[in-house]
């Protein structure tokens, strides 16, 4: 990489020397020769590397590591700043350059944050792999940040119209700087995966590892293995020692999901983790302790299971620290838009399609009219699905097949539905039985446009509209008609 490269040295002829060199190197180079100059250049030019001297006259160079080191680490405490090893990464990476080299300097220079220290006199070519073993450093550090980026806009994201599900998102938000245990509840399908991960990307410990493991699919005599590892040769297959995933996201969040289908004796070593932050491989006898935030999630009734005696009871209350209840979809059909068209929005790359799509009106009734027992994801693979069926780029009822919509005659539709099926286009059916529900809707609520509205799973204007598209009357037909 062409990099953008400060040099800070109170003697010009050693400052001059160091500027053809880097510019030798086929990079830009700027220069300063005091520490006020330095820290200007710093702040207004951003160079992803200083070559910094030691000595710069009456100043020490070590102040503009204090300060670089202040401005990356802004919500750090000093003390917890001066513990950082010599790899810490700061912006713009410095190397110090000095005649006066000792052990002791350098030692304070690394803490600071300095990524590496060249004692005078050096060679040209030692200085050259010491600025490209830096530059190979940024550009990394550069990747993962922008991989970092990546991740946080491909997580899916949250939508929360709905009153009931905004409560439960303000209180995800509200524990996720915290180290409290959250227990997810909810039907399969309903996204909790999804919320523990947005947990996760909300708290301190983002940019360490999130592992998430599926309880239920791995077997009862290999889950403790899993999770806490175990010793070379404790039982037959264990050819070398394995880290378990409590071990394995050490700083970071664990998910364990679908807790409920835990065996008994897992659930009494994952309670002593939780409790104590110490664990025992399997065939071990050493304590190994970790710092893993837990979070969990079952679709079962864990406090039926705990009547039932196949679920701890000091292990649920350990979980429910924070409890957050995901409603199903068809309790919350005002998200289902919106949820709708983000998958409609996100899907195509990742199947492979160049291209954007839309929901047609009829489609969307489709949709809004279904029950949805699979939930969101359910709605996700309906959406994916239909991508990959639809003709065009504009997505009808039938590129949906959803198990149920209506649309094809069935027993108990009225007349004006069921008429002759050959006769009427599908989309004429569907309209038709569109209809039928929303006057049987206004019907049974008094044409209260709110309670139909609410009952159909509709926003009040969407309604509305909906009555005003298919002429429907806003009030209730008098005798006479």
């Amino acid at each position: 990489m062409r990099a953008k490269i400060l040099i800070v040295d109170d003697e010009t002829d050693i400052r001059m020397s160091l500027e053809n060199r880097v510019a030798y190197m086929g990079h830009e180079t700027l220069t300063a020769g005091d520490v006020k100059g330095a820290l200007r250049q710093i702040l207004e030019e951003e160079p992803h590397l200083v070559l910094l001297d030691l000595k710069l006259g009456t100043e020490s160079g070590l102040d503009v590591l204090r300060h670089v080191r202040d401005i990356s680490h802004p919500t750090q405490s000093r003390e917890a700043c001066d513990l950082q090893t010599p790899s810490a990464y700061t912006t713009p990476l410095i190397i110090m350059l000095t005649a006066f080299g000792t052990i002791e300097l350098a030692v304070q220079a690394m803490q600071l944050g300095a990524f590496d220290f060249v004692p005078k006199p050096f060679t040209s070519e030692h200085l050259a792999v010491v600025i490209n073993k830096a530059l190979a450093t940024v550009d990394l550090h550069r990747q993962v940040n922008w991989l970092h980026r990546k991740i946080d806009a491909e997580g899916d994201t949250i939508v929360a119209a709905n009153k009931q599900m905004g409560a439960q998102v303000a209180i995800a938000k509200k524990a996720s700087p915290t180290t409290a245990t959250v227990l997810l509840l909810g039907e399969t399908g309903t996204g909790k995966e999804v919320m523990a991960r947005a947990i996760h990307r909300w708290s301190p410990r983002r940019h360490k590892p999130f592992m998430a493991v599926n309880c239920a699919a791995i077997p009862e005599t290999l889950i403790e293995s899993e999770l806490f590892g175990h010793e070379k040769g404790v039982f037959t297959g264990a050819t070398s020692m394995k880290r378990g995933r409590f071990e394995e996201t050490d700083g970071g969040t664990l998910f364990l999901d679908e807790i409920g289908d835990m065996s008994l004796s897992a659930q009494a070593k994952v309670l002593r983790v939780l409790h104590e932050r110490q664990l025992m491989r399997v065939g071990g006898a050493r304590t190994i302790t970790v710092d893993v935030r837990v979070l969990a999630a079952t679709n079962k009734d864990l406090r039926q299971a705990v009547r039932d005696g196949t679920f701890r009871e000091d292990l649920y209350f350990r979980l429910a620290v924070i409890t957050i209840q995901l409603p199903p979809l068809r309790e919350r059909m005002d998200d289902l838009l919106a949820l709708a068209q983000h998958f409609v929005d996100s899907r195509p790359g990742k199947l492979g399609l160049h291209k954007r799509y839309t929901l047609s009106e009829l489609a969307v009734e489709a949709l809004q009219h279904y029950s949805w027992p699979g939930n969101i994801r359910e709605l996700d693979n309906v959406i994916s699905r239909a991508l990959v069926l639809c003709a065009g780029d504009t997505i009808e009822p039938e590129d949906l097949l959803l198990p149920d919509t209506p649309g094809v005659p069935r027993p108990g539709i009225d007349n004006a539905i069921a008429g002759d099926p050959d006769r009427r286009s599908y989309h004429e059916r569907m309209d038709a039985y569109s209809r039928k529900l929303l006057e049987e809707a206004l019907c049974r609520n008094g044409w209260n446009q709110t309670k139909a509205a609410a009952e159909l799973g509709l926003q009040r204007t969407y309604l509305t509209k909906l009555l005003r598209q298919k002429q429907i009357p806003s009030k209730p037909p008098t005798p006479s008609e």
